[in-house]
């Protein structure tokens, strides 16, 4: 796969892997307490880059992880979201984390429509989770949207093993069944 000419577009959104000119954007994402809440809390700047590169790299030897939000109308980076699955994680998790000039846009929505279509096809995986803390009503909302159903608690590997989590999901097939429906 070649990663530098991988791009998803919807109407408003392009999704692509990480690029060094991502990162201003992603530390502000993470620097702002309220975005960052549910996503693994606020982070400096230099626990941002890593957290960053730790994307950049699962792209490099998995072939996949969250993408790159940029947003068409502007070509500003206003989130991730998309495939993840580090070691121990539940399961083939499509996840997001947008910044908050990008909530209530229904980009999450519209991006991980795409992402998932390209999990299943590109990826082949046969079902998609998001792991959610309990209070994440808007994570939650959206997950409802994207009609997967909450299947509990679920246990996430060091270092969020403190973390509260239930596990969303949805199979290949009822997310095909789904999208069939007019």
């Amino acid at each position: 796969m070649d990663l530098d000419s991988l791009r998803l577009e919807t109407e408003r959104l392009i999704l692509r892997p990480t690029r060094a000119e991502d990162f201003d954007a992603y530390a502000e994402n993470m620097a702002d307490a309220l975005a960052a809440h549910f996503i693994g809390g606020k982070q400096s700047r230099p626990a941002a880059w890593r957290s960053f590169l730790t994307l950049a790299g699962a792209w490099s030897i998995q072939g996949f992880a969250m993408f790159s939000v940029i947003e068409k109308s502007t070509g500003k980076w206003v989130g991730r979201l998309g495939p993840w699955q580090p070691e121990g994680w539940p399961g083939t998790e499509i996840g997001w984390g947008l910044a908050r000039s990008a909530w209530g846009k229904g980009y999450a929505y519209e991006g991980c429509v795409a992402a998932i279509d390209w999990a299943f096809d590109e990826l082949g995986w046969s079902e998609v989770i998001h792991s959610i803390h309990p209070d994440n009503h808007a994570s939650q909302a959206l997950a409802r949207r994207l009609g997967s159903t909450c299947h509990g608690s679920c246990k996430m590997p060091p270092p969020y093993e403190q973390a509260q989590a239930e596990m969303w999901g949805q199979t290949r097939m009822q997310w095909r069944l789904r999208r069939l429906k007019p």
